[in-house]
């Protein structure tokens, strides 16, 4: 065991060369005390000798002092291993711990400002922070051919607004300063938030869209298909033809071209996008290029109050035809309180529904393999809709309800802030779905159509397993 380890401990050290040169320097000592008696003794300058001793005794005592009181605070040297408990073990603890109680209270900022390129201008940003009290927690630094983006992650005072920390950085240099409040999640590093939005993305394609939000912040994302060459050339088709196969970085707009020709747009009104953002989203959607159409195939088997099984399971373009069945065997009312449309135009919404690069879909099967309903989750810009489609045979069985609660355990869990559903006023069951959901709801009217919001950011949905605990199949 190591002196180290053996002080941690409590027990004493003992070095037995250290006994050894003390041994020695005890015999010397006795020896250079005989040498000294005997020239006192039997020489004739004896008391000159021992004045003489005496002086060199009290000149070495003094400098020993002096010596001490000056470097008594110097550091222990570099060989110095041996840990050493505080002289004053309660003062220490008291000046270098504090209590939760006792701790000043932090806000979390993200903030981003441009500086000149030049030496000197990132130091001076620091200099302003420190004197305000701000803790920097992370750095990237983004070169632009005007200047550099410098993007800090900061925990301030919890008493310091934002425009006072704006102010400070405009008087050091900074322009064009936008900072936001931060939560627990900004706290993960850069390079380890993307591998997880990447995770995300490669496991699911209806993922992309979510990865991109998280990844740029507070924007909207929407999803252009690719003209069909027989269609009219007008300015969404210019456009989608226009956007190069790399994508295009226009200041608060970013272009990239997916996998099946669609152009996915990403705005940002209020913070234009910097070359490492376009060059990470990107690499996201090059990913999802790469990886091809994918959903995971994880179910859930329910059994229905009279006692049928059915099983619920996410569904894509593939499952088109069995959805189509579906169609014709519903009513066309019940087609019409979906899609609040012509009722013969309903299958051609199917191919919109099931892609996976939209949102998520989950199918409800019979035991026959029959597809009896459906629930969508839609990214809907920086909005997130609900909407169910259960077949009329079947309906009032509970399928809508766990349909719903699956949605939304998924909007919760893709950290979507709420969900809304579109339906007619008529529409008591979709109401009764949304109102069991047990989550504050907000309900707008208007010509007969209504609209339910239901907040996500109250207490999440306990009744519902998450479909990502599904059981295998």
């Amino acid at each position: 065991m190591s002196d180290v380890t053996r002080t941690k401990h409590g027990r004493p050290v003992h070095h037995w060369r250290r006994d050894v040169v003390e041994l020695a320097a005890l015999f010397t000592a006795v020896a250079v005390a005989d040498a000294v008696a005997n020239m006192v003794g039997h020489g004739p300058d004896g008391p000159a000798l021992l004045v003489v001793s005496a002086v060199v005794l009290l000149a070495t005592a003094g400098f020993h002092i002096w010596w001490a009181r000056r470097h008594g605070h110097a550091p222990p040297p570099a060989h110095d291993t041996v840990a050493r408990p505080p002289a004053d073990a309660e003062q220490a603890g008291r000046t270098t711990t504090t209590t939760p109680a006792g701790t000043p209270e932090t806000t979390l900022w993200r903030m981003r400002t441009t500086v000149r390129d030049e030496p000197g201008s990132l130091a001076a940003l620091c200099v302003t922070l420190a004197e305000r009290r701000i803790d920097i927690l992370s750095l990237q630094a983004h070169p632009l051919a005007e200047g550099t983006v410098d993007e800090f992650l900061l925990r301030a005072p919890a008493d310091l607004a934002g425009a006072e920390i704006t102010r400070s950085i405009a008087r050091a240099g900074g322009e064009g300063t936008w900072i936001e409040r931060a939560d627990a999640h900004d706290l993960v590093d850069a390079p380890t938030r993307i591998l997880g939005l990447a995770t995300r993305t490669a496991l699911d394609a209806a993922e992309l869209p979510l990865a991109l939000r998280h990844l740029l912040g507070r924007c909207t994302i929407r999803s252009l298909p690719a003209p069909a060459r027989t269609e009219t050339r007008g300015e969404d088709s210019a456009r989608s033809e226009s956007t190069p196969v790399d994508g295009a970085l226009d200041g608060t707009v970013l272009r990239l071209k997916g996998p099946d020709g669609e152009v996915i747009t990403v705005e940002r009104p209020y913070l234009p996008f910097t070359p490492t953002e376009f060059a990470r989203a990107r690499a996201l959607v090059e990913l999802d290029t790469r990886l091809g159409p994918r959903i995971p195939r994880s179910q859930d088997v329910l059994t229905l109050p009279e006692g049928n099984s059915i099983t619920v399971r996410r569904a894509d373009t593939s499952d088109i035809e069995a959805a189509k069945a579906m169609h014709e065997r519903c009513s066309p009312g019940t087609l019409d309180k979906r899609y609040h449309g012509p009722v013969h135009d309903a299958d051609r919404y199917l191919n919109h529904l099931l892609s996976p690069r939209f949102g998520r879909t989950l199918a409800v099967r019979t035991a026959s393999g029959r597809i009896v309903g459906i629930g969508h989750l839609l990214w809907d810009g920086d909005e997130t809709e609900v909407a169910l489609l259960v077949e009329d045979e079947w309906q009032r069985r509970g399928i809508g309800g766990q349909l719903l609660g699956r949605l939304v355990t998924m909007a919760v869990e893709a950290g979507c802030e709420s969900v809304y559903a579109v339906t007619q006023a008529s529409n008591t069951g979709m109401v009764a779905a949304m109102r069991g959901l047990g989550l504050p709801l907000d309900y707008q009217i208007e010509e007969g159509t209504l609209v339910i919001t239901a907040r996500l950011d109250a207490t999440p949905v306990s009744s519902r397993l998450p479909y990502d605990h599904a059981q295998r199949p």
